[in-house]
C-alpha cells in the first residue's frame, strides 16, 4: 500500500474511533425510550441543525455533487439546488406542525392525525423501503472510498462502515448520534473547504482554460481500466491502444477512433498518449465550452428531466424518514422552524464548495470522464493537483476523513430512524428491543451493498427522493393543511405513489430502459408519481368524506397553535 493509502486508512480509522468515542457519551444519559428515539426532545436549534446537516449531506452529496459537475457542467447545478430547496419547503409547510404532533415517527404521525392502524402499517413499509434504498448508496460509497484511496477491497469498507454505524446507534440511540452527526458535519465541511482552497490557489495560477472549444485532454500518458459497460463519445479523432472489447469486437492493439460513439465492455483497458482528447460518457458535454453552457447535453427531453429532479428534491426532502425524525427532537415548533433556517445556511454553503471542487476536478482529474467513475473526483483532486508529497498526502487524508464522516453520519441517521419504526410499530416491547431493531434495520442494506453492483449516485439518490416525494410528502402536506383528508384517501395516495415510484426504481436499477418519454419517466419518475399521489389522496378522500375523523378540528388546532397555549402533548 502506498504512503497516501496508509495516511487515508489511518484518517478513516480515526474518524471511526472518534465517532465511537463521541457516541459513547450518549450511553451515559440514554436511559429511556424517549432518549433512544428523540433524545427526550431537548436538542437545541444549532446542535440539531448541525446534526441534520451531518446526516443529510451524505456520501452522495460529498462525492456525487462534484462528480456531477465534473461530468455535466452547468446542467448538474439543478441537483444541489433541488436538494437545498427541500428545506425551504420543510420550513414553510411541515417543520413546526410536525413537532407539535407529539409523534415519534412518520407512522406515528399518521395515527395521530387519522387514527388508522392500517395506514400506520402501510407507512411503516415505505419507511423501511426508503431507508433501505438510501442506505445502499451510502454503504457502497464507503466501499468506493476505501478502494480508491487505499486499494483495499470494497467489501471491507462496507462491512466496516456497517459495524461502526450499528455500534453507534445501539450504544445510545438518537441522543448518541446527535453528538456524532454534529461533529461529522463540521469535519465534512472542513474536509471539503481546506483542499478546495489549496487547489483553487493552483487553479488561479494555471495557464490552462476551461473555455476551450475542444475536449479536455490527458496531461500524461494514461491507462484507463473500464470496470462497467460504458458508451464513450469523442468529438475529435483519438489515437489509443485497446485491450478488450469495443463495439462487440475484440481488440489488442492500436486504434484510431473517429468522432462518434463507442460501446466499451467492462474489463477493457484503454491506453492514451499524453495530449490525447478525453472521450466522455455519452450524453455529457464533449468540450469544455459546452460544459460551461446550460442545456449542452444531448439527452432527449432534458427539461422534463430537470423539472422531475427539482420536484423530487424539493418535495422528497420532507418525506425522508431520517430527516423528519430530527424535528421530533426539538423542544417545540418554534425551535424546529429555527433549526430548518440554520440548516438551509449550512447545506447551502456546503453545496457551493462542492460545486467549486467539481469545477476544479474538470481541470485536474478529467480522465475520470472516460471511466464513468466521476464520483471519485473529490477523492483524487488533491493528489492530481499537488502531486506526491506530504501536503498532498495530508490533504488526501483529510478528504478521506470527510468521506468517512459522510457515509457514517447519514447511515447512522437512517439506521436510527428505521430502528425507531421497527421498535414502535413492529417489535413492540421494552426499550431494550431498540438495540435488536437497530441491528435488524442494518442487516438487509449491508447484504445488498455487498452483493449489488455499485451504481452512480446520480441514479440512485434522485430515485430515493422520488419515492419519498410520492408517499410521505402528500401525507404530511395534506394531513397538516387539509381537514378533508381521510384514512382511506391517505392510504390510497401513499399506495399509488409508492407502488409507481418503487416500480420505477426497480426497473431503473435492474432492467434496460425504453427509449423516449417513457424511459425518462421511469428514470426520473417524480414529475408523474407525485401528482398522481396527491390527486389520488384528494379524490378518494372526497369520495369517503363521511370518514373524516371526528376530532379533526382538535388535531389541526394542536398542530398549528403555538406551544404557549398548552395544547401540545407528546404521544405515549
Amino acid at each position: 500500500m502506498s504512503t497516501s493509502g496508509i495516511v487515508a486508512l489511518v484518517a478513516i480509522a480515526l474518524v471511526g474511533l472518534a465517532s465511537g468515542t463521541i457516541g459513547s457519551m450518549g450511553v451515559r444519559v440514554a436511559r429511556s425510550t424517549s432518549d433512544f428515539l428523540v433524545a427526550s426532545r431537548t436538542v437545541g436549534p444549532v446542535a440539531n441543525a448541525s446534526a441534520i446537516s451531518g446526516e443529510y449531506l451524505s456520501a452522495a452529496s460529498f462525492l456525487g455533487v462534484a462528480g456531477m459537475i465534473l461530468r455535466d457542467g452547468a446542467d448538474a447545478l439543478w441537483f444541489p439546488i433541488a436538494f437545498t430547496t427541500g428545506y425551504l419547503a420543510l420550513v414553510l409547510f411541515v417543520a413546526a406542525p410536525l413537532r407539535r404532533s407529539g409523534a415519534y415517527t412518520v407512522p406515528d404521525f399518521a395515527v395521530a392525525r387519522l387514527n388508522s392502524d392500517s395506514l400506520r402499517r402501510l407507512c411503516t413499509v415505505f419507511v423501511l423501503i426508503i431507508g433501505w434504498l438510501y442506505l445502499l448508496p451510502q454503504l457502497q460509497g464507503a466501499g468506493l472510498a476505501l478502494t480508491t484511496l487505499t486499494a483495499l477491497p470494497a467489501w471491507s469498507g462496507i462491512a466496516g462502515a456497517g459495524l461502526v454505524v450499528v455500534l453507534t446507534v445501539v450504544g445510545g440511540g438518537m441522543r448518541s448520534i446527535t453528538f456524532v452527526q454534529a461533529f461529522q458535519f463540521w469535519l465534512k465541511l472542513t474536509a471539503l473547504v481546506v483542499p478546495a482552497v489549496f487547489v483553487l490557489g493552483l487553479f488561479l495560477s494555471d495557464s490552462r482554460s476551461l473555455e476551450r472549444d475542444a475536449a479536455p485532454d490527458f496531461r500524461a500518458a494514461t491507462t484507463v481500466a473500464v470496470h462497467t459497460d460504458v458508451v464513450l463519445q469523442t468529438p475529435e479523432p483519438v489515437n489509443l491502444v485497446v485491450k478488450g472489447t469495443v463495439d462487440g469486437v475484440r481488440a489488442n492493439g492500436p486504434q484510431t477512433w473517429q468522432p462518434g460513439r463507442y460501446e466499451v465492455t467492462a474489463g477493457t483497458e484503454l491506453q492514451f498518449p499524453a495530449g490525447s482528447p478525453i472521450p466522455t460518457v455519452a450524453g455529457s458535454p464533449t468540450t469544455d465550452r459546452a460544459w460551461l453552457e446550460p442545456g449542452s447535453g444531448d439527452a432527449d427531453n432534458q427539461m422534463l428531466a430537470i423539472y422531475s429532479v427539482l420536484i423530487a428534491g424539493a418535495l422528497g426532502t420532507m418525506g425522508l424518514p431520517h430527516v423528519l425524525v430530527r424535528f421530533y427532537t426539538n423542544p417545540d415548533g418554534r425551535a424546529a422552524r429555527r433549526t430548518t433556517v440554520v440548516v438551509l445556511a449550512m447545506i447551502g454553503g456546503f453545496y457551493i464548495v462542492a460545486v467549486l471542487v467539481g469545477v476544479l476536478a474538470r481541470l485536474y482529474t478529467p480522465d475520470l470522464l472516460s471511466t464513468g467513475e466521476t464520483d471519485a473526483a473529490v477523492l483524487l483532486v488533491p493528489s492530481a493537483a499537488l502531486g506526491q508529497g506530504w501536503t498532498a498526502w495530508l490533504l488526501g487524508g483529510l478528504v478521506a476523513a470527510g468521506t468517512a464522516a459522510a457515509f457514517l453520519s447519514t447511515s447512522s441517521g437512517l439506521v436510527v430512524s428505521l430502528a425507531g419504526v421497527l421498535f414502535t410499530d413492529v417489535l413492540r416491547g421494552r426499550w431494550k428491543d431498540f438495540r435488536l431493531a437497530a441491528v435488524c434495520s442494518a442487516l438487509l442494506p449491508i447484504g445488498m451493498a455487498l452483493t449489488v453492483k455499485r451504481l452512480d449516485f446520480t441514479l440512485t439518490v434522485p430515485l430515493v427522493f422520488a419515492v419519498a416525494a410520492s408517499t410521505f410528502c402528500p401525507l404530511l402536506v395534506l394531513g397538516i393543511w387539509w381537514r378533508g383528508l381521510t384514512a382511506r384517501g391517505a392510504a390510497a395516495g401513499v399506495l399509488v405513489g409508492g407502488v409507481l415510484s418503487t416500480s420505477a426504481v426497480l426497473v431503473s436499477l435492474f432492467a434496460p430502459l425504453p427509449a423516449g418519454v417513457l424511459g425518462l419517466l421511469i428514470y426520473r419518475p417524480a414529475i408523474a408519481t407525485v401528482p398522481a399521489a396527491f390527486l389520488t389522496m384528494v379524490l378518494v378522500s372526497r369520495m369517503t368524506r363521511a370518514e373524516v375523523p371526528a376530532d379533526v378540528d382538535d388535531v389541526l388546532l394542536r398542530l398549528h397553535a403555538p406551544e404557549r397555549l398548552g395544547l401540545t402533548h407528546d404521544r405515549v
